[in-house]
């Protein structure tokens, strides 16, 4: 009888000792969701590039042992398409997907992700948002299966006029963006919090175009400059950005750009050393941070030629990596438990993926576009500029409090 009790005990040890590395050699695959082709097909490629050479990095070295694949899908920007891809991943076995280029998007594929999951129990799928930053989708529109690893439109409007109030040569505003909810977003918090902190700063325009459809930008900067603006705050990202600084400097705007997107693809490019100084941008990472970042960049730029930019990939695969040995699975639903309310190692110091709504606290900063220098040596796009940090917040200042009622299963 003893012996059986040994056995049987030996057994449970055997057994729990299997379980606890039975992720370990996987492949988890991720989909990744954005354009590869259009007005934003750079900005897409770019960060496919980047999604790919991190799950190299982090199959390497990650505690679950397991390894990394990303499956590209072209969305054209397009939500219907992605839906449509997302359920191709679906059918290919895939169980996380990755977006970040278009709130519109985002949106969409959380709808999907929720219906998904309450039909198909067993094979539930997590969305790892990257960059869509609409502050709807961690607040009235949170979801247990969604997770952003970007700061959403709010902490980053935080932020930025938290250094903004303190800038005597900013006087009268103009809000300049693109149609769609983040836009939208972006005007509406700067507004709020301009008025509470510098209601003396007045408002001379604001304007809304098309997203990823216009090719010349000589008109709006025309009624910037009419309107007397000495500075313009603008959400805008990848070729609407580019093609807004390009057309400003032409026609010899000298007004500052207060910006969300400076670093992305084609806009180091477009503003040159014509922006010199006048150009910010708040993000929670930029092009001159220590290691592993330093490292990280370097190699990509001489593997590609290309800068990466979108720092919050390697902290998604941080999380995941952290996660699944927590649960001891790559199973998405007990990987969601796990990563919900994780804190961990981000290349940007502990950061936490907040419990309440999965909205990644992490610090900000804000950076000016000037010409590199001894300290600041990354040339963006070889363009000998870089960005500048002129000011750092922790996460608690930049964070923004949540409306979120999730339903976990």
């Amino acid at each position: 009888m003893k012996l059986a009790y040994r056995f049987v005990a030996g057994a449970a040890v055997l057994v729990c000792a299997f379980a606890a590395h039975a992720q370990k050699g996987e492949t988890v695959k991720i989909a990744w969701i954005d354009p590869q082709t259009g007005l934003m097909g750079p900005v897409g490629n770019n960060q496919l590039k980047s999604w790919q050479f991190f799950a190299e990095k982090f199959s390497q070295n990650n505690p679950a042992g397991v390894k990394f694949e990303v499956v590209g899908f072209d969305n054209k920007l397009s939500p219907a398409e992605s839906v449509t891809a997302m359920q191709a991943a679906i059918d290919q076995g895939i169980r996380y997907i990755a977006q970040g280029n278009g709130s519109s998007v985002a949106g969409a594929l959380i709808d999907a992700v929720n219906r998904h999951n309450s039909r198909n129990p067993g094979k539930e799928v997590v969305f790892l948002n990257y960059a869509a930053v609409d502050p709807d989708f961690t607040n009235s529109k949170c979801s247990f299966w969604h997770f952003r690893f970007d700061a959403d439109t709010s902490m980053k409007m935080e932020a930025l006029t938290t250094y903004m109030k303190d800038k005597d040569d900013v006087k009268k505003v103009y809000l300049f963006n693109q149609n769609y909810s983040h836009g939208h977003q972006v005007a509406k918090y700067a507004k709020e919090n301009l008025k509470r902190k510098r209601p003396d700063i007045e408002i001379v325009g604001e304007e809304l175009h098309p997203l990823a459809q216009v090719r010349d930008f000589a008109p709006y900067i025309a009624k910037i400059r009419a309107s007397g603006a000495d500075t313009v705050i603008t959400g805008n990202w990848g070729s609407d950005l580019a093609l807004l600084v390009k057309a400003a400097n032409e026609a010899g705007y000298n007004g500052k750009f207060y910006t969300y997107y400076t670093g992305v693809t084609g806009t180091p490019t477009a503003l040159g050393t014509g922006g010199e100084g006048r150009v910010y941008q708040v993000a929670y990472n930029h092009y001159n941070m220590g290691e592993p970042m330093k490292g990280w960049m370097a190699e990509f730029k001489q593997r590609f030629n290309d800068d990466m930019y979108t720092a919050a990939i390697p902290n998604v695969y941080a999380a995941l990596g952290d996660a699944m040995a927590k649960a001891k699975s790559t199973d998405p639903v007990k990987v969601a438990a796990a990563m919900s309310g994780l804190t961990f190692k981000g290349f940007n110091g502990e950061v936490e993926m907040r419990r309440l709504d999965h909205q990644l606290q992490q610090p900000l900063y804000i950076t000016r576009w000037q010409k590199t220098d001894a300290k600041h040596p990354y040339s963006a796009e070889n363009t000998g500029m870089t960005l500048v940090p002129v000011a750092e917040y922790p996460a608690y200042v930049a964070s923004t409090p949540t409306s979120c009622q999730m339903r976990r299963p």
